[in-house]
């Protein structure tokens, strides 16, 4: 007993290979929820309506789904430490030019740099952990890294706030800096120097074009409907069409291709397809709406930054004291069921803020917003563990990158989708009802996107059903407690 005990502690050189990768991860982690904060505050500096501002988020997140497929690869070819430490290197740069841009477009094109690092810090940075750690204490190390992802939504608006209450909002870059000048300095001493491998398996080129062309593309037609203010325009039309054939195309390379970018015939899988459909779902909800409430609670509310940030805390609150309850519960009751309870449950907590007014209770509203995180920590993780419960162990490597892409670009579209709504609907808003009105109709979106979701969540059950009754159950259960280890690889 006690040997066991002995093999399974983390010894004092894995723990703080473990709290440097957390150093280097819990920057790119804050940067996606701190810059909410300052949307508003870039939207008036930099003169730029609120379709064109949302682009310093999409970007940063098309950023990270266009890297995010060939960390692996990379990984193989290069070597993790000095991939890790050159997206760290990328990443504090991006950071330092966005704190001295001095337009929207040098800001999104900054915050692009900053994505493409980013994108390789979590993956490579896990990677790391896995091959320190072993498979039989990888959970031990993932309850490490996951420290930076359950108190990031929480933290990050706050700090966010104050920032930008005290300093300019170039320092919520600038901060960026020294902690990643900080964190390379500990990557060079401590990181292990793993041998590469030889690739075998050649960067499918082709379909990492057709992807981050045909996602941007996609997403800028989308965008340009609040600039043209219609649908039937060639601004948008061009764009749309092109970004579709784009992607239409990659899928079509991918399902013919030998070492293709993305393995499509995952999705062939109704466990895996339905999983990864409320992944994009949800993904597009939480993240869009996350643009939502901080341009509400300045705009409408009159809140300051400090005060916006602590009011964009309970969502993450609630995310946070589920994920222990929802693994347990997982193992217990299968990923299907409790994605469908917590997509329900995000979808009813949406409605308040789609029928919020100039004068709603704010109390209220933050109630609204904690029980909306519990739904969504029901409904990401769950959804997730489902998704790998169908695959073989060697599909995980596969699956896992695939899983990450479909989130971000979710975000991606939704936080588009979501900002042209609202530019549209604060067209003639010129009180403070009407504006709250037109928050309620880009909330009524938001809703409509997780109810979506609740289809691939029944089909998800369904599936999950079939696999037990087939007897499947041992070997997806297997496969269950080693998929969240590998989840973030």
């Amino acid at each position: 007993m006690s040997t066991a005990t002995d093999q399974d502690r983390l010894e004092p050189h894995v723990i703080r290979l473990g709290m440097v990768v957390v150093l280097g991860t819990i920057m790119s982690i804050l940067d996606t929820t701190i810059v909410n904060v300052a949307l508003d505050k870039l939207h008036t500096d930099l003169n730029a309506t609120i379709a064109e501002i949302q682009w310093v988020v999409t970007g940063y997140m098309l950023a990270l789904a266009a890297v995010i497929p060939i960390s692996g690869w990379a990984a193989r070819r290069v070597g993790t430490k000095p991939l890790w430490l050159a997206s760290l290197v990328l990443f504090t740069l991006g950071s330092a030019l966005c704190g001295v841009a001095h337009s929207t477009t040098e800001l999104i094109v900054f915050r692009v740099l900053q994505g493409i690092g980013g994108g390789m810090i979590m993956p490579i940075g896990t990677i790391v952990l896995a091959q320190a750690a072993g498979p039989k204490r990888m959970g031990r190390m993932m309850s490490i890294i996951g420290v930076p992802m359950m108190l990031a939504p929480i933290f990050g608006p706050t700090i966010g706030g104050l920032i930008l209450q005290n300093v300019s909002w170039r320092w919520i870059f600038f901060v960026n800096v020294p902690i990643g000048v900080l964190a390379v300095i500990a990557g060079v001493k401590v990181l292990p120097h793993a041998k590469r491998q030889r690739a075998t398996d050649p960067l499918d080129f082709l379909g990492l074009a057709l992807m981050s062309t045909g996602l941007p593309v996609l997403t800028y037609g989308l965008a340009e409907i609040a600039s043209v203010g219609t649908f039937n325009s060639s601004k948008v039309i061009i764009p749309l069409l092109i970004g579709a054939i784009l992607i239409v195309a990659f899928i079509l390379h991918a399902l013919r291709a030998k070492h293709p970018l993305l393995q499509m015939h995952l999705y062939a899988r109704a466990t895996f397809s339905s999983a990864s459909f409320s992944m994009f779902m949800l993904g597009a909800a939480m993240f869009g709406s996350m643009i939502l409430l901080p341009f509400y609670w300045q705009m409408v509310r009159g809140q300051s930054v400090i005060a916006t940030g602590l009011m964009m805390a309970p969502q993450g609150l609630g995310m946070a004291m589920v994920m222990p309850l929802v693994g347990k519960l997982t193992d217990r009751h299968g990923g299907g069921i409790l994605a469908l309870i917590g997509v329900v449950l995000t979808s009813i907590m949406t409605i308040p803020f789609a029928l919020m007014g100039a004068h709603t209770s704010i109390p209220y509203l933050l109630g609204a917003m904690f029980l909306r995180g519990i739904g969504i920590g029901f409904g990401f993780m769950p959804a997730m563990t489902a998704a790998y419960a169908a695959l073989s162990h060697d599909e995980i490597s596969d699956a896992t990158p695939q899983l990450n892409v479909l989130q971000r670009v979710g975000g991606s579209i939704g936080t588009a989708i979501l900002a042209v709504v609202l530019q549209q609907a604060l067209v003639g808003a010129h009180s403070l009802s009407a504006a709250a009105s037109a928050y309620g109709t880009a909330f009524w979106w938001a809703t409509g996107m997780t109810v979506i979701a609740i289809v691939p969540c029944l089909i998800l059950v369904r599936a999950e059903r079939r696999a037990r009754a087939a007897g499947a159950t041992g070997e997806h259960e297997a496969i269950e407690s080693g998929a969240l280890a590998e989840a973030m690889a």
